[in-house]
């Protein structure tokens, strides 16, 4: 979320277009299920037995460290999210975890950390956050025999203005990115169907990431106006920074005040200013990336948040420690994957999707949810990843398009 500034926006934006535009993004992790194929014949039952006994040594001496970014585990945002994924995972399959924490905000300190965790033997690294781009380019090939988990690093954010976009990276890496367009697209139709008609989309900066969750919040709020046949409202603006301010507090003010009654707030600390203008007046939020519930309503008030459009940290947790674990990291090992939705059936398994805190209403139930997640999944419905126009447009709702509050 919390990417660069005007360099990324066209390069960042070319990434997006590898993901056909207005088609259902559906895109899915490596099989992990399915034996590599080569074009040498079928290896003998003695050979395979072999290769079986090599890698459930391998992941018997699976030891698994997550270094926090230049937060804490009690972030209530990426780094508690993955931290908890971790712990859980290595409770339940008798695995060896810790954490590092960086003493400060800097590559070097990351690199610190990572290089720690080695000389203590651990042989996975998992990292949350673009901020570790600097600390996989230093490292990664330092230790090739080290696995590297990275959540939500993007190609550009390791290779800058020289990236081809070819969804590759560090041999011994895995990245995973996410598609915000279909999380934004869940909050801005249940939203709607909830009951509320003047909604609100508060950006970070205008970068591919932040624009992707907003063009994806109006198409999913546009197209519950039209199944409903009611006027909706929307107001649409850029902070022009990833924290709130008391400028940016007096446009939610304003916002507020003249009727909004919930806002999308999309940009980490941003949402102080969201929230604490919906305080004044009981108006409502929805939280970005995590869960952001136990946050925003434990600052301000509870019952504020309606939901969050989230990224699924822990199931990217899941699928490629147990991929490390049953032998099929070569599936994953210097790629970077586009993550979205693989299940209509099972929601924990997917990659984005709203929080399990959500406020179900009469208007939208759980069982509504898992339908509009059905109907994703099958193309049915589908949401358009780009981020490339200068503003969003609708067919049923309207938009009050602001550009940058700063």
């Amino acid at each position: 979320m919390k990417k660069k500034l005007l360099a990324v926006l066209m390069a960042a934006t070319m990434v997006s277009s590898l993901v056909a535009c207005g088609e259902a993004t559906t895109a899915e992790p490596a099989d992990t299920t399915q034996a590599e194929t080569t074009e040498t014949t079928e290896a003998a039952p003695e050979q395979k037995a072999e290769e079986t006994t090599t890698e459930a040594a391998a992941a018997s001496d699976m030891k698994v460290a997550m270094i926090t970014d230049y937060g804490d585990i009690t972030d209530q945002s990426f780094n508690q999210s993955t931290y908890e994924a971790c712990q859980k995972f290595g409770n339940e399959n008798g695995i060896d975890f810790t954490y590092y924490k960086p003493e400060g905000d800097s590559d070097a300190e990351r690199e610190a950390m990572i290089d720690k965790a080695v000389a203590d033997g651990y042989n996975v690294i998992v990292m949350p956050g673009y901020a570790f781009a600097g600390a996989i380019k230093d490292t990664a090939e330092t230790y090739p025999d080290v696995k590297f988990v990275a959540l939500d690093v993007s190609e550009y954010d390791l290779e800058g203005d020289a990236s081809d976009f070819n969804n590759e990276t560090y041999a011994n890496v895995f990245s995973a990115v996410y598609q915000e367009e279909l999380p934004g697209y869940m909050a801005g139709y249940a939203a709607v169907k909830m009951g509320y008609t003047k909604l609100g989309f508060l950006g970070g900066m205008a970068v591919p990431a932040v624009i992707r969750y907003g063009y994806g919040f109006v198409q999913g709020a546009d197209a519950a106006a039209a199944e409903l046949g009611t006027d909706v409202e929307i107001n649409y603006a850029y902070g022009n920074q990833f924290y709130g301010d008391a400028d940016i507090t007096a446009a939610m003010d304003t916002w507020y005040q003249g009727g909004t009654e919930v806002v999308f707030a999309c940009g980490g600390g941003i949402f102080t200013s969201a929230g604490e203008a919906a305080a004044k007046v009981g108006g409502k939020v929805i939280g970005v990336d995590v869960d952001q519930a136990a946050t925003i309503d434990g600052m301000f008030e509870k019952g504020m948040t309606i939901t969050s459009a989230m990224k699924g940290l822990q199931a990217t947790v899941n699928t490629l420690l147990s991929a490390i674990r049953d032998g099929q990291w070569d599936s994953y090992a210097g790629k970077i994957q586009n993550l979205g939705l693989v299940s209509g059936d099972d929601l924990s398994l997917n990659y984005v999707g709203l929080a399990d805190s959500t406020v179900w209403t009469d208007g939208f139930q759980k069982a509504d949810y898992e339908a509009l997640v059905a109907d994703m999944v099958s193309g049915k419905i589908t949401v358009s990843n780009d981020s490339s126009a200068e503003q969003p447009s609708a067919t049923t709702a309207k938009i009050n398009f602001q550009g940058n509050i700063k």
